[in-house]
């Protein structure tokens, strides 16, 4: 029994090739049964659909046969004037009609004035309220037209019926009630596709007209044609082969034409008529498959004996697999080869099995030199028993081939089973050089990171060098300064000599500071514009006078010209002042006593969206060009020995050159060492066309004029003691009565103690011990008093990144300023916001007089 398993499991081994071209076979016999099916369904979509079509055309025909007839009708109550004229010529016309269509095929009538001329009067007839049918409103409201209705019950019959009318002259409606019932169609096509069924149907989906190969039940009947006409509707039932259940259970095809009317004809074939010609192609089918299977066993039978001598390549590609484009079997004792599967540069030079050193030379002559001697060692018939002597299953390496002038990485490799032939192991070869590219580009990319990382290492070393040294350089003015300054306090023109000094150094610094934060949140895309209503040439002008004001001073030249045809546009103010800032500072910076400096701002296009050119140029020192191709990377300053020392931390102009790109502009530089330097930049803003000026509030005119601040009430909060002491000062200086809180508790709790309205503004600073600026200003908005809701409340931080503006925003101030403060800023600020809120509180006598009292 065992023998008999075992031989079954050999010759079925052995049969898969034959078991293969019997699933083709069998495949291809089935796709052919489906073809048939397939063609089958489609001749049988033709016919149903030229069926439905040829009976809605036929439908269609007695329609029209019915209009023509009514429209007749309607020529001959227009040609007749007397009203007992009329009502003879139309019963003669009715009695016509029906000796032409048949008794009871239509019912006509005329509804002329206020009574109604009918062919079969009905009783009830004198009190119809006519007007008010569906079929009359439709031929009043479409005169010269033959109108069709949906299909309703009738009040008299108590069944379906269908009206045309049509609108006469003088006015009468002349109508016909055509029942669905006595629809008449030909039957002799319908007998072609046996056991089908027809249906009509209105564009509401209700039955019209019904024959089917049996007798359904009618109520059963309705809701059936209901759901085919609802899924033909949902076009479910284009394609050949949709299909439906009948109220049988008997699957049909559904075919169907649309009439321009919006009536639907029907027709349904049962599937076992359409199909029964695949029942003799069926049979055929089991004949075939019997006489398939009779000839695969005999197939078997003569393969099992042919093979043997297709074991041994078999063998080899189910080591190898189909990853390699060439593999040979290596026979190391008799030092033959044969090839298993041959790589297309040998074609044409081997034999299909012979000496290795003639398959090692024809590798040979596509190696590229480099690789000759490394390929002969490994690849030598000595080293190969070496190494399987060493039982070494798989050795290789990485190889350039060139085909055609095309060099590749290739992978060449023997393996050793013993177990298939000790005597003999696989050479095969694989392309590599998808692989091999992406290792050695993630080896340049390696090396590359490593080189950046040494150059950002360095750069931070020359940043911080840089930046110890114009730190260090104001900070020693600074205190040096101050040393002098003390030591001289009998001269006061030395000291204020000194001071100047001091400040000037301190402002440096600041400046310094700023430039850092600056263009650190440029790099990282934290910039946001604040566009408003602005008046660039006015914004110009006033960041141009200090500079226009310096340049005089300095015995330099300071010319400004304009060119504008629009000054009013949506920008940022901030940002233009900061490029411009920049541009000036250096073209004073880098001129001598006698040069000039020249600015010009016209507007080169005037659409929607306007280009302003502005060009700053010089004739100071110049710079090479060597350094313009750098002058907008960071920390970048030109090693050159100028007259005079110059101070900068290399920013200003990266800055510059991110704002102008944030601006979505362009900034080019032109230069010549001992010519002088041009800067151009081409900003686009959106114009805004002119509006007449809002009348100021009482409140700002007011702000406006001098003394505003004076014996404003401000609590100022600050734990530092002579930040306290400095802004303090100045405060009183400019007339306000300041109150001291030392920490925002204490600022808290002197708010919520004082009077409604006590304060006019509060100063706040942002670290402060106990409780912080922000959860100080949150619990001074939250208190249950008229005048926490709206009092200013100003940050004064230390933090000039966005996200903490953005935190003062979230605890309800209303604006903020850096330190160190610029009180005049501050001082602005204060009269804009004390103005606002003086304007918004209740101006009540009880305020009038709390505010006196204090």
């Amino acid at each position: 029994m065992k023998e008999v398993y075992g031989t079954l499991v050999y010759l079925v081994k052995k049969a898969k090739f034959s078991i293969s071209i019997f699933m083709v076979m069998l495949l291809f016999s089935f796709v052919g049964y489906q073809i048939m099916k397939i063609n089958l369904l489609k001749n049988a979509q033709n016919l149903g659909d030229n069926l439905s079509r040829i009976y809605a055309l036929e439908q269609r025909g007695n329609l029209e046969f019915y209009s023509v007839l009514l429209s007749f009708g309607v020529s001959m109550v227009d040609n007749t004037t007397e009203r007992a004229e009329i009502t003879e010529k139309i019963m003669y016309f009715f009695h016509q009609v029906q000796n032409l269509l048949g008794e009871g095929i239509v019912d006509p009538y005329l509804v002329m004035d206020d009574y109604i001329v009918a062919l079969n009067p009905w009783e009830g007839d004198d009190s119809y309220d006519f007007k008010n049918a569906v079929w009359f409103r439709q031929a009043v409201e479409n005169p010269g037209k033959v109108i069709f209705t949906d299909t309703y019950t009738d009040a008299v019959y108590n069944k379906p019926v269908i009206t045309i009318a049509g609108k006469c002259s003088s006015g009468a409606v002349l109508a016909f009630d055509i029942f669905p019932e006595n629809f008449r169609f030909s039957n002799i096509m319908l007998e072609s596709a046996q056991g089908s069924s027809f249906f009509l149907c209105d564009n509401q989906g209700t039955l019209l007209y019904a024959q089917t190969s049996a007798e359904d039940p009618y109520d059963r009947l309705l809701p059936y044609v209901k759901n085919l006409f609802r899924r033909i509707k949902n076009h479910e039932l284009k394609e050949y082969s949709a299909s439906i259940v009948d109220l049988k259970g008997e699957r049909r095809g559904v075919y169907y034409y649309e009439m321009p009317n919006g009536w639907t004809s029907i027709l349904t074939i049962p599937f076992n008529v359409i199909l029964k010609d695949l029942e003799s192609f069926r049979s055929l089918f089991y004949v075939l498959v019997f006489l398939l299977l009779i000839g695969m066993a005999l197939l078997t039978w003569r393969n099992v004996a042919s093979q043997s001598r297709f074991e041994r390549t078999n063998e080899a590609v189910q080591v190898l697999g189909n990853s390699y484009y060439a593999v040979y079997r290596i026979d190391y004792e008799l030092e033959r080869y044969e090839i298993i599967k041959e790589a297309a540069f040998v074609r044409s030079n081997l034999a299909p099995s012979g000496p290795y050193e003639e398959l090692l030379r024809a590798v040979c002559e596509h190696m590229e030199k480099d690789y000759l001697k490394e390929y002969r060692d490994t690849f030598s018939i000595a080293n190969i028993r070496d190494l399987v002597r060493q039982n070494m299953r798989d050795f290789g390496g990485d190889f350039r081939q060139c085909f055609e002038d095309i060099c590749r990485w290739v992978n060449i490799r023997v393996l050793f089973d013993e177990a298939i032939n000790s005597k003999e192991v696989i050479l095969c070869f694989r392309e590599i050089e998808k692989e091999k590219q992406k290792q050695l580009e993630e080896h340049t990319l390696l090396v590359n990171s490593l080189n950046k990382a040494v150059q950002s290492d360095k750069a931070k070393q020359v940043f911080f060098s840089n930046m110890s040294h114009e730190m260090r350089t104001p900070l020693n003015a600074v205190i040096n300064l101050a040393s002098l300054a003390k030591s001289s306090v009998q001269s006061p023109l030395q000291v204020t000599h000194y001071l100047e000094k001091i400040e000037h150094s301190g402002r440096l610094l600041i400046e310094l500071v700023n430039d850092i934060l600056e263009i650190s949140k440029l790099t990282q895309g934290k910039i946001e514009l604040n566009n408003r209503r602005m008046d660039i040439r006015a914004c110009l002008e006033e960041c141009l006078s200090p500079f226009s004001i310096q340049a005089e001073s300095e015995g330099k030249s300071f010319r400004v010209s304009w060119e504008l045809s629009h000054t009013l546009i949506m920008g940022d103010a901030f940002r233009i002042t900061q490029i411009m800032n920049n541009l000036l500072s250096n073209a004073l910076k880098f001129t001598d006593r006698g040069d000039s400096i020249g600015v010009e701002v016209s507007e080169v296009s005037r659409n929607e969206y306007a280009q302003y050119k502005i060009v700053v140029s010089d004739t100071g020192i110049g710079m090479s060009e060597e350094y313009q191709s750098k002058i907008f990377e960071p920390y970048s300053r030109e090693n050159r020995t100028f007259s005079r020392p110059v101070s900068g931390t290399g920013l200003g102009m990266p800055i510059v050159k991110s704002i102008v790109e944030l601006l979505n502009g362009s900034i080019v530089v032109s230069s010549r060492v001992g010519q002088g330097t041009m800067f151009t930049v081409i900003l686009p803003f959106l114009i805004v066309r002119e509006e007449e000026a809002a009348p100021a509030p009482a409140e700002e005119k007011e702000a406006a004029s001098g003394g505003f601040l004076s014996g404003k009430r401000i609590l100022l909060a600050e734990d530092n003691e002579i930040n306290m002491e400095v802004a303090e000062e100045i405060l009183a200086m400019n007339g306000m009565l300041v109150e001291k809180a030392w920490n925002g508790r204490e600022a808290l709790e002197a708010f919520r103690d004082s009077e409604p309205f006590h304060f006019d503004a509060v100063l706040m600073d942002m670290q402060m011990p106990e409780m912080n600026g922000c959860e100080a200003g949150s619990a001074i908005r939250a208190l249950p008093r008229p005048d926490a809701a709206s009092v200013p409340i100003i940050a004064v931080t230390a933090n000039a990144f966005a996200e903490d503006v953005a935190e003062t925003a979230r605890a309800g101030m209303n604006a903020h300023v850096s330190k160190p403060i610029n009180f005049a800023a501050l001082g602005k600020l204060l009269e804009k916001l004390i103005a606002e809120y003086r304007a918004r509180r209740p101006k009540t006598e009880d305020c009038g007089k709390m505010r006196t009292d204090a």
